[in-house]
């Protein structure tokens, strides 16, 4: 028997980091994500006993899990999440219902927190859900599927470009950083964190109006706001890449997941993609085309 797995990594629009339970369990956190078509795959092959004691397959028993080979590694994209998530989806072996993905993305985060790994849960619920996501957290988790229109899902990929910078990014430090800062009740990093909030709730309404300029908008008005929280969010480059995207017509943008390096999501203006994408090229930036994945978590099982 032979199990595969792939889940789409994701792009976050707003709201993040309010996902996190130190913040999420008393005040209540809303973040707005997509899933895009770059994934993380695996496999487990069981095999039977007769088999097992031909000297051949020794080692072809167990579980292999692999990433998807175009990917950058610390991309703030939820990558080691999805990784999660397909492992986890390979021991239970099928997913028939929403209630399974939301299953399995809870397990992922769980088995992250077992491991130390402080951080939140739009990675592991965007992978396993897919498509357009608006998720609001508190003692438990709910996602609101956002049935966007498909002229406006087309504009958004004519318009988005993703970038990476070259660096990844290092989100356990900025995690300790915030979640210091936070505890002890510095006014910026409180105000900010309740104003992401507060963006995600206005992302969701732009998405389902369809306002790209107002989608833009907020975009950059999370950007200041994960600037907010804490110095390490943002560094020389990044900023010198925001201004070259300001430059060639961007009408918006943000870090994706921590900061501090990994991947950026800009906004073009309309008809200014390859133009965006041309100039971040030229500043040492990887542009990485995607469109958007409305699949995702996908296990299938196959008879060998």
């Amino acid at each position: 028997m032979l199990i595969t797995s792939k889940a789409p990594v994701r792009v976050d629009f707003a709201g993040g980091w309010t996902d996190v339970s130190i913040f999420a369990r008393g005040a209540g956190g809303a973040v707005v994500n997509a899933a895009i078509n770059h994934y993380v795959s695996g496999k487990l092959e069981v095999v039977d006993s007769e088999d097992m004691l031909s000297s051949s397959l020794i080692g072809r028993e167990g579980l292999s899990v692999a990433y998807h080979s175009d990917l950058p590694s610390g991309s703030g994209l939820g990558t080691s999440s999805a990784l999660n998530v397909v492992w986890l989806s390979l021991v239970k072996s099928q997913i028939v219902s929403d209630s399974d993905r939301a299953q399995i993305a809870e397990l992922a985060y769980q088995l992250e927190e077992m491991l130390g790994i402080l951080g939140g849960k739009q990675d592991q619920y965007g992978s396993a859900f897919g498509g357009f996501n608006f998720m609001t957290f508190g003692e438990g988790v709910e996602v609101e599927r956002m049935n966007l229109s498909p002229d406006f899902v087309a504009e958004l990929e004519r318009r988005l470009v993703l970038c990476y910078t070259g660096k990844p990014r290092l989100s356990g430090n900025i995690h300790e950083n915030v979640w210091g800062a936070f505890r002890r009740g510095v006014p910026e990093t409180v105000n900010a964190l309740y104003t992401l909030r507060e963006c995600a709730y206005q992302m969701k309404t732009a998405l389902l109006e369809g306002d790209i300029e107002v989608f833009a908008e907020i975009m950059s008005r999370n950007w200041q706001n994960q600037k907010a929280l804490d110095p390490s969010v943002t560094n020389a480059q990044i900023e010198s890449l925001f201004e070259t995207a300001k430059g060639a017509g961007a009408i918006g943008g943000k870090a994706c997941g921590a900061g501090g390096g990994g991947c950026l999501l800009f906004c073009a203006a309309q008809g200014g993609q390859s133009v965006l994408s041309d100039a971040l090229s030229l500043e040492g930036a990887r542009v990485i085309p995607f469109q958007f994945d409305f699949t995702g978590l996908e296990v299938k099982r196959e008879a060998r």
